[in-house]
């Protein structure tokens, strides 16, 4: 029996899944090294996602990295640094000064975002298809590796499948091409949640990231400590993103209903704020943080997990998107140099390199992160933290630093190099 030859518009060198910003920005990387790429996104440009939308000076590297226009003209506002309030204390601190990252964020929202993303990886050579629905994977019977996905296409989805050697998996937390080749998630580590809405606020146009390390309700009679922590950021279009973020270290992760949680912080804030539900401009949403590789291996049989799909958001701060962006580079770079390989045998070898450089990068600071996360889940150990260490402005600068992954490398100054001998001696898992 012969085979029905596979039309050309359906076989590509790589086929990427999903095109949040960890499969535009892999996507980007193939083609523009010169790689025959299909990304295939379930939805159409633009949709909206849970996010801060803040965006920290990692981020912005790879935006650069990947020529994105970043100027205020093109719609984007930049911040200088994060506001830290909790234990009675507000401190503001400046992005550090860095060789390897630059001095500021950036915030845009995630529907204008991911197109942005999206639209960059088209214009280096990315086949986009939107309202793809990627369904199974297609499973090579003599060699037991991906070699395509099965797909509906458009709004009348029409079944196709799709063929290529590589398949990078950036389907986001629920990953189910990940779950159909047999990936499953890890309970050992830790998973957050955020919730978020918009409001029209006066404090839209506010030039620092707010982060919040106590939520109280004060609508009772008493005062009550609630548990997660918030964040406000400003959009610059006249509205606030307003969140807050939980983990399930703490023992209120299941009791609680988060989107009433979101309600009653708010409730507590000052009223010209203007966080009241007449000011909401939409719906509150959630979505799930999966952290600390909570998916592993992040290569097996053809297949690469980058971004939520491999579990990539940083346990300390809850941030996904520069990680996403950077594991994206990350898997490209490794595609890139497996493809000029001669030999299946070699090919291989060059692949496996992957889940090794993910884990060289981030899995001793990602080991320090869950170990935070522990200790932060009880609230008095959060509480306490909050009083002593924002009245210690060197330690704070310290903890920004840590929190937010920022260092030099090398030449660095005392702090990064604590926090890069850290990251080195804890374990890589």
């Amino acid at each position: 029996m012969t085979e029905t030859p596979v039309a050309s518009e359906h076989r590509a060198d790589v086929i990427v899944v999903g095109a949040g910003p960890a499969g535009s920005t892999t996507a980007y990387h193939l083609a523009k090294s010169g790689l025959d790429v299909l990304l295939l996104e379930k939805t159409a440009f633009p949709r909206e996602k849970v996010c801060g939308d803040g965006l920290t000076p990692r981020a912005v590297k790879q935006l650069v990295g990947m020529g994105i226009d970043i100027s205020e003209e093109a719609g984007w506002l930049r911040n200088k640094g994060l506001r830290i309030i909790g234990g009675g204390v507000r401190m503001q601190l400046d992005w550090p000064d860095l060789a390897s990252f630059p001095n500021y964020g950036l915030v845009r929202k995630r529907d204008d975002f991911d197109e942005q993303l999206a639209r960059q990886a088209e214009k280096a050579g990315a086949r986009l298809y939107e309202r793809c629905n990627v369904g199974a994977p297609v499973i090579d019977g003599r060699t037991g590796r991906i070699a395509g996905v099965e797909a509906k296409l458009g709004e009348e989805k029409t079944p196709v499948t799709f063929h290529a050697p590589l398949v990078v998996a950036a389907d986001g937390n629920s990953t189910r091409l990940s779950l159909a080749m047999g990936l499953h998630r890890r309970e050992d580590r830790p998973m957050g949640v955020a919730v978020r809405t918009y409001f029209t606020s006066p404090r839209h146009d506010d030039d620092y990231l707010e982060s919040w390390l106590e939520l109280w309700d004060r609508r009772g009679p008493q005062d009550r400590l609630l548990p997660g922590y918030g964040w406000i950021f400003g959009m610059g279009d006249g509205t606030s993103n307003v969140g807050l973020g939980v983990l399930n270290t703490s023992a209120a992760f299941k009791e609680l209903d988060w989107r009433e949680v979101l309600k009653a912080w708010c409730a507590s804030m000052p009223e010209d704020w203007g966080y009241t539900p007449e000011n909401m401009t939409g719906p509150i949403r959630g979505a799930a943080l999966p952290m600390a590789f909570n998916r592993q291996p992040h290569y097996t049989r053809g297949l690469l997990l980058v971004g939520d799909a491999g579990g990539l958001v940083n346990p300390f701060n809850g941030e996904g998107i520069a990680y996403a962006m950077e594991s994206g580079q990350i898997a490209a770079d490794v595609i890139v140099q497996a493809s000029a390989r001669a030999t299946t045998t070699q090919r291989e070898l060059a692949l496996q390199r992957y889940p090794r450089v993910l884990k060289d990068t981030y899995g001793g600071y990602y080991s320090l992160g869950r170990a935070f996360v522990k200790l932060i889940g009880n609230p008095k150990v959060m509480k306490l933290a909050a009083q002593r260490g924002l009245t210690h402005p060197m330690l704070m600068r310290f903890t920004l630093k840590l929190l937010a992954n920022l260092t030099d490398p090398t030449g660095g100054d005392a702090m990064d190099r604590i926090i890069n001998g850290l990251s080195k001696v804890a374990p890589r898992a």
